[in-house]
């Protein structure tokens, strides 16, 4: 029996080199022109324009103009968290760069999955919601108790406004480098952009890295784990 959508169509455009390349410079959030997809991804403008097309028809990516420019980006969060899980596969099983790059170190450490925190400190973040039971996984995913909720009033973020959002409150999206969970859904998000607020990290230029300065890691660790 040959039931359920048939993946075919999206596995060959995801198996593209160079569309895997925009797809996956597109996971760190933020919306790119084709102009600097074409370098992403190695080749030419024309060349972009054509893939950037398929991906168009297929709603893996959006775009958005202003002016004179065109600014691409993931369609959803969504395609977000398979790009992060294909990711996952391709590094369990050895599928990596041949020459990594100078930040790999750090990007394995924090870094940005769409919109929320990823890598280790993402991890551990998830785990020490899990470990204090602010977390809780139920029939319908992941809730955040009571004392969760509290606990992150006490930083600064309004779980209520959030909770009012179409978009999920709490997702659990498995980390490529470290294999275990890391919070998505409106609350992740919030809790990356609260991290940037109270200036315990920022993003590095270019990249989906997040640098911790020593006293936020230190801060993070102190209320998470």
């Amino acid at each position: 029996m040959k039931d359920g959508p048939n993946i075919v169509g999206i596995a060959a455009l995801i198996g593209d080199h160079a569309r895997a390349e925009i797809l996956t410079a597109l996971t760190a959030g933020q919306a790119l022109t084709a102009t600097e997809l074409a370098g992403v991804a190695g080749v030419t403008k024309q060349t972009v324009s054509a893939h950037l097309t398929k991906l168009l028809d297929a709603r893996l990516v959006a775009v958005e103009s202003q002016g004179r420019h065109r600014y691409f980006r993931l369609d959803n969060q969504d395609v977000a968290q398979l790009l992060e899980s294909l990711m996952g596969v391709a590094y369990r099983t050895g599928a990596v760069r041949l020459r990594a790059s100078p930040r790999e170190p750090a990007l394995r450490k924090a870094r940005v999955c769409y919109d929320h925190l990823a890598g280790e400190l993402g991890v551990l973040v998830f785990d020490g919601l899990e470990q204090r039971r602010f977390l809780r996984a139920g029939s319908d995913g992941l809730r955040l108790t009571a004392n969760g909720q509290r606990f992150f009033a006490g930083i600064g973020i309004d779980v209520e406004a959030l909770a009012n959002r179409r978009r999920p409150l709490c997702r659990a999206c498995l980390d490529w480098s470290v294999r275990r969970h890391h919070l998505a859904g409106a609350l992740g998000a919030a809790l990356l952009d609260r991290c940037f607020e109270l200036g315990w990290a920022r993003r590095a230029k270019g990249s989906r890295v997040v640098n911790f300065s020593p006293s936020g890691e230190q801060a993070l660790r102190e209320r998470f784990h």
